[in-house]
């Protein structure tokens, strides 16, 4: 079922996170300064559209939400063209303005050291870095209830995230973003190994979140569910004395 708000409120965010995010690089901030950019945008964009949408900007993120039944998986098709479309034009955008004045957009490229000698452990990185976002999203937005300061945890992750893999991977984490740099700059829409690394790795690391999370999930409601029987088995005995 098509939802406008969601579909609108991804398109946004996506397109504010990859925007700013690259604009970072192209302006050759240090590591530092991009992970804040993304981090910070991350942030900003949760506590603004996470009640109409999850915020999730990333369709390695709904993927996961969908694997653990946050959301319906016709509904992520909806999230999924969002963020896609989103991330395209922002590409598209910011290669207009760049050009304009007479650069390239070679700062936006999501490639890595890792890429060409170790595709695989490439794939890993960012297998472990999505986990590390999802991993934080579900434990603060869903399982967490929707915490307060969990905007603050999302951007803090993906800054943290940014800052370790762009050496790497270039940190995408994020498979609209791959794929929205791929169609204008790099890495090349025909080599396997761009879709091994950025697209496979983090759908890994999003599974390996959600198993991680049910299993999380499932302990404590055990435990909550043992208490409470031990609470009953304590009246009736308390009763009968």
């Amino acid at each position: 079922m098509f939802n406008s708000k969601v579909f609108l409120a991804e398109f946004i965010g996506t397109f504010a996170l990859i925007f700013v995010g690259l604009s970072a690089g192209i302006v050759n901030s240090d590591l530092i300064g991009i992970a804040i950019a993304y981090g910070l945008t991350m942030a900003v964009f949760v506590y603004a559209y996470g009640h109409v949408s999850g915020a999730h900007f990333n369709p390695a993120v709904t993927f996961g939400l969908a694997l653990n039944g946050t959301v319906k998986w016709a509904q992520a098709v909806v999230y999924w063209v969002a963020q896609f479309a989103g991330a395209i034009l922002a590409v598209f955008f910011l290669k207009t303005l760049v050009e304009s004045l007479g650069a390239d957009i070679s700062g936006v490229v999501t490639v890595g050291a890792l890429n060409e000698p170790q595709p695989i452990l490439a794939m890993v990185v960012e297998a472990i870095l999505t986990f590390f976002l999802l991993n934080t999203i579900l434990q603060t937005m869903v399982n967490g209830k929707n915490s307060i300061f969990a905007g603050w945890a999302i951007g803090a992750t993906l800054a943290l995230a940014t800052l370790i893999g762009i050496p790497f991977t270039g940190a995408s984490l994020n498979p609209a973003r791959t794929l929205s740099t791929a169609i204008f700059a790099a890495p090349s829409l025909t080599s396997v190994y761009t879709y091994v690394i950025y697209f496979f790795g983090p759908l890994l690391g999003a599974t390996l979140a959600v198993i991680v999370s049910n299993f999380l999930n499932g302990t404590a409601e055990e435990e909550m569910e043992e208490d409470e029987e031990n609470t009953e088995v304590e009246e009736a005995l308390s009763a009968g004395e």
